[in-house]
């Protein structure tokens, strides 16, 4: 029997020149088969029990099983077991590094001296591959999710001031029942300008998906699990964001996501290669190449349906695409810190630090910031809150957040001649001018400032009107003191009425009048 399975109309052929009693000769030359083969399936005829004609008539599964139900399988002998029982491990040997079949075939042949050739093991090396390669359909639902990956190969632009090539990691991202693709050069594959390529991939879309589908890259997942990863928590926040679900491929497969796979490659074709001789001076300015490229791509009739990606986009799948949120996201960082003894924590990214009301001393808190707003949670509940400042070895303090005696030292440190004169022109003018002088008493100001205090606290005590009063009154002493003005309050003396001193000479002839003076 020759080495290949002869098709059922030769197996046909055959049966019909044997019913005419044809020579296995004329056969085998007609046929351009051995004599060997007529010989076989004339046997075949025979062990089946049924005449040539009755075997003609049947169809063609009903003969095939006449043909070859009889034949016996080749049991798997020995070599076969002992081969099989290790091929999973020679299949996971090759995937290492400088392991080669001729190798592995040495290290099998000492163990079995009576195993295949080399020529054989390796046959049996490229099935064990083959079966374990073969793939899967996959029919994808409009709106169903959007696959995401970076292209192995770099777009770049021309610094024009450095002179340098600056080369660009390119984010590709494609819906897979519509092949619609979004393209983007980013400056770094940076947590922040992914997620921000993200949300300008869902605005191209005009919609969201009901889920993202990356491999485990780094700015995506934290830890690696077939059944749960874990996503890192600005993942978690864009997700939220946009109200769609992360999800991940397998580890070291690629064909979970084969459509965006497939699309890496076409965007080499369709955006790289076009690109490859021109000078872009900047990034906007490549990414404006880019999206030229793209939109021809999207626009172009696919090979099988003969319509556009776009056309294919609009007419089946914008429909099913959740709308995007009012705003767009912002990128939200969060970091744990210890409340320190000066009642701050610490924003390590700008080394400033905001102040926390001082009770939380020693305890760990958690801080969210964006590029406007610093925020800082303690179980969950916000207890203090920021503007943003990137001034380094800077500190943002707010004065509820101060022990009290903090507070009132801080006062102290703002107080000038100008803080008292200001506030004692609210009393009155006398009280103004008593501060005046008791401010210009000593050569350093600063030492009258608890003098003024005692005066303002009299104020309190007695009333601004009274204060005024005694502040008049005190101005007619040669000098002032905060205990002249209790004084004169305390003993009512504010109350008294004060008549004008008069002035009279007597009279004497040495005296002489104005009239002497004309």
């Amino acid at each position: 029997m020759a080495n290949k399975v002869k098709g059922m109309l030769q197996i046909r052929r055959i049966l019909q020149l044997l019913e005419e009693s044809r020579s296995k000769r004329s056969i085998s030359r007609d046929m351009g088969i051995s004599r060997n083969t007529v010989d076989y399936y004339e046997q075949r005829v025979k062990v089946s029990g049924l005449t040539l004609a009755q075997l003609l008539l049947l169809k063609d599964a009903e003969l095939a099983q006449f043909i070859y139900s009889c034949v016996t399988t080749q049991v798997s002998n020995s070599r076969q077991t002992a081969f099989d029982s290790k091929l999973n491990y020679y299949l996971k040997e090759l995937t290492r590094t400088g392991v080669t079949r001729q190798l592995l075939w040495q290290e099998y042949i000492l163990s079995n001296p009576e195993g295949y050739a080399y020529t054989q093991f390796c046959e049996r090396l490229k099935q064990g591959q083959r079966l374990r390669t073969v793939v899967m359909h996959l029919d994808h639902q409009p709106g169903e999710k959007m696959e995401v990956d970076f292209a192995g190969k770099k777009l770049s632009y021309l610094d024009p001031i450095g002179k340098i090539r600056i080369e660009c990691p390119v984010l590709i991202c494609v819906l897979p029942f519509s092949g619609l693709t979004y393209v983007e050069a980013l400056s770094d594959a940076s947590q922040e300008n992914v997620y921000n390529s993200l949300s300008r991939a869902f605005r191209y879309f005009s919609g969201v998906t009901q889920s993202v589908l990356s491999d485990n890259m780094r700015q995506y997942v934290i830890k690696n699990n077939r059944y749960e990863p874990t996503f890192n928590e600005l993942a978690e926040q864009w997700s939220v964001h946009y109200n769609t679900t992360l999800t991940a491929t397998r580890v070291v497969k690629p064909r979970d996501k084969a459509t965006v796979e497939k699309h890496v490659h076409i965007s080499y074709l369709r955006i790289f290669a076009p690109l490859r001789n021109t000078d872009f001076k900047s990034l906007d300015s490549l990414n404006i190449g880019i999206m030229d490229c793209l939109e021809k791509h999207n626009n172009t009739p696919m090979q099988h349906t003969k319509v556009s990606r776009w056309e294919r986009f609009l007419a089946q799948e914008k429909s099913t695409l959740k709308p995007l949120p009012s705003n767009d996201f912002i990128y939200r960082k969060c970091i744990n810190a210890k409340v320190q003894r000066n009642y701050h924590v610490i924003l390590g990214e700008d080394m400033h630090q905001y102040s926390v009301p001082y009770i939380y001393v020693g305890k760990q808190v958690q801080i969210v910031y964006d590029h406007h707003e610093v925020e800082v949670f303690m179980d969950m509940q916000r207890i203090a809150l920021h503007t943003r400042t990137t001034r380094r070895n800077g500190y943002s303090t707010k004065e509820e957040h101060m022990p009290e005696k903090h507070f009132r030292y801080k006062q102290t440190k703002g107080w000038d001649a100008d803080y008292f004169l200001t506030q004692a022109g609210k009393v009155g003018n006398n009280t103004q001018s008593v501060i005046a002088r008791l401010l210009g008493k000593n050569q350093f100001a600063e030492q009258t400032y608890n003098s003024c205090l005692g005066i303002f606290s009299l104020g309190k005590k007695y009333g601004n009107d009274r204060l005024e009063s005694a502040c008049k009154l005190a101005m007619t002493a040669p000098y002032t003191t905060y205990q002249i003005i209790n004084n004169i309050l305390k003993n009512n003396r504010d109350k008294d009425k004060i008549s004008e001193p008069t002035i009279s000479f007597p009279k004497h002839e040495n005296i002489r009048g104005k009239e002497e003076y004309q």
